[in-house]
């Protein structure tokens, strides 16, 4: 008999098993009632999602994960994820979602919630974001796990209630609204790996037990208004935060010194702390952090000297020290750093005289960034003896003379070439035209002459872009502007030729120039009438032709530049009436002055 009893107990549980997988979960009560609450709170779901929630059975809802922990005879589960991502990837597409609305304290009804992701429900429109604040009640639910709410507009304070998730693994609520300090409650959170505050509106200090976050590996607090000084790791040591790899504090507020004993934090392998207001001189314990890869200190008020420890980074392959209070020398320990890639000190009173000769060196060496730091003579010949690949190359506001050295064209990777503001008294090179790779030329603020026409025509590589960004102002070249559009440099954004002795007629091959956003040929010797080909270029926001010699009227088809936010015509001999219309009517009469024979709207009325 009770055979027979155990063969039925078995066949009706089978049966039960059948009825749920063909009608799918019943929802608790209580988890029901929490997801239609966090359901009312949302106005518009472009993605469709929360339209399909009807009905009783949740765990069979999109977006939604229940357990599997309920006995078979209750045909309940409970939700432990909520996955509402504003990116939705499909088989065919990728897109991204919209939801309009609050987030609803309901969602604390769901108390074996683990996981709770709406992240990245960007909008374009600032007002369509999801809002409201993050309720206190959420910290009851003390199993979840990861908690991910950035890319909205959550504001208000972070609840003091977020400290008793002690199972949470990753808080996410970057780029929001949330205002108020950072409780000390988060250091409670033991199990915290990731905590990504950064791009919001909090303020204060940052609380001292962070260092208790003893499995955080990934601290983000950048792009706030937080002040005070950086309290980790504690003076017991960096052990309570030795899993730290990633830590990122630029843009606030943070002042006073780098502590001493932050080598300590043994695993950290990218630090930002751009763009405070910390001082001091560098810690040599920075030498301990044998991970470290990339370290970003510019903008602060460090002082002193490059500490010798920097020496012993085997894995460092950025440090960006500039816009501080460094001076010089360079310790000759920097010779070691076989895998940096880009360096940048400028703008310390480091007062180099020359380029360090351990610099040409550095194996992997890429980007060499020495603006502002004293360098004197000629562009130091040290730099053909570079063996890497030099992509970009700064050695503006210098004391550099004499010529551009023939051997700059050897420099085939390069991407940036700047040696504005300087006092080289040169021609442009010919080998200049080498450069397949340039995307960006600053020459502007030296004493260069001759012709700019081999600025036009470098031997541009179309599979790897073309220049874009052309700055030869304030020189004395004189000649070569016909040779503009010539050549191959179709998707020049920014063109500045201003103050310099151009001579001759614009060829109409500028036109073709599409792309270009910025275009100033000011304060030259330019004679024509004003060329009507120049209402091509209508993607044109700023267009700078005072001071030359230009006439004749302002062509009708300049109406076509639908962009232009900024004009100067004045200054040259044009006449007639200006085209009334915009965008011509919205400037000033300051762009129109010095021209005898204009009229017309913003100028006086033209005489019948």
């Amino acid at each position: 008999m009770e055979k027979y009893q155990c063969q039925l107990i078995l066949q009706i549980v089978s049966l039960l098993l059948t009825v749920r997988i063909a009608f799918g979960e019943w929802c608790s009560s209580q988890d029901l009632e929490g997801l239609i609450g966090f359901k009312n709170g949302i106005q518009r779901d472009t993605s469709g999602r929360l339209a399909k929630w009807v009905g009783q059975r949740c765990c069979d809802w999109e977006g939604i994960v229940c357990d599997n922990a309920t006995t078979i005879t209750s045909g309940t589960r409970r939700v432990t994820q909520i996955h509402l991502p504003g990116f939705i990837s499909t088989e065919n597409d990728l897109f991204q979602s919209q939801m309009i609305g609050h987030f609803s304290p309901s969602i604390t009804l769901l108390t074996s919630l683990e996981i709770l992701d709406l992240g990245g429900l960007e909008l374009a429109i600032h007002e369509n974001r999801l809002s409201g604040s993050i309720p206190s009640s959420l910290g009851t639910l003390r199993k979840l796990k990861s908690l991910l709410l950035y890319s909205n507009q959550i504001t208000g304070t972070l609840p003091l209630s977020l400290g008793n998730l002690t199972n949470l693994v990753e808080l996410d609520l970057h780029e929001n609204s949330i205002n108020g300090h950072i409780p000390n409650s988060i250091g409670q959170m033991q199990n915290l790996e990731k905590l990504d505050l950064s791009s919001n509106l909090l303020n204060g200090r940052i609380p001292s037990s962070l260092s208790n976050l003893t499995s955080i590996s990934v601290l983000y607090l950048d792009t706030n208004n937080l002040e005070g000084t950086i309290p980790f790791p504690s003076r017991n040591g960096g052990e309570n935060m030795h899993s730290l790899g990633f830590l990122r504090l630029n843009d606030n507020h943070l002042s006073g010194n780098l502590p001493s004993n932050f080598g300590q934090l043994v695993s950290l392998q990218r630090i930002s702390l751009s763009n405070n207001k910390l001082e001091g001189a560098l810690p040599s314990s920075l030498g301990n952090l044998h991970h470290l890869t990339e370290i970003y200190l510019s903008r602060n008020f460090f002082t002193g000297q490059i500490p010798k420890s920097l020496g012993q980074l085997s894995h460092l392959i950025m440090f960006n020290i500039s816009n501080n209070l460094i001076q010089g020398p360079l310790p000759k320990e920097m010779s070691n750093l076989q895998n940096l890639q880009t360096i940048d000190l400028s703008f310390n009173p480091l007062n180099l005289t020359s380029i360090p000769e351990w610099l040409p060196s550095l194996s992997s060496l890429s980007g060499i960034y020495l603006a502002c730091c004293g360098i004197q003579g000629q562009i130091p010949e040290v730099l053909d003896t570079i063996k890497s690949p030099i992509q970009e190359l700064d050695l503006s506001m210098n004391f550099l003379s004499g010529s551009i050295p023939s051997w700059i064209g050897s420099f085939s990777q390069l991407y940036l070439l700047n040696l504005s503001r300087n006092s080289l008294d040169s021609f442009i090179p010919p080998s200049i035209v080498k450069l397949r790779n340039l995307v960006i030329l600053d020459l502007h603020s030296n004493r260069l002459t001759g012709s700019i026409t081999e600025a036009f025509e470098i031997e541009q590589d179309s599979t790897e872009g073309s220049l874009t960004y052309l700055d030869l102002s304030h020189n004395n070249f004189s000649s070569g502007v016909e040779e503009i559009g010539v050549g191959g440099q179709f998707n020049i954004q920014f063109l500045n030729l201003s103050h310099n002795n151009l001579k001759g007629v614009l060829s109409s091959s500028l036109g073709r120039l599409k792309s270009i956003h910025s275009l100033d040929l000011s304060f030259n010797e330019l004679a024509s009438n004003l060329p009507e080909f120049l209402a091509n270029l209508t993607s044109l926001e700023t267009l700078r032709l005072q001071k030359n010699h230009f006439s004749g009227n302002i062509p009708n088809a300049f109406l076509k530049l639908r962009k232009l936010k900024e004009l100067d015509l004045s200054d040259n001999v044009l006449e007639g009436e200006i085209p009334e219309g915009e965008p011509l009517i919205n400037f000033p009469g300051s762009s129109y002055s010095g021209n005898k024979g204009l009229c017309g709207k913003p100028l006086a009325p033209c005489k019948l």
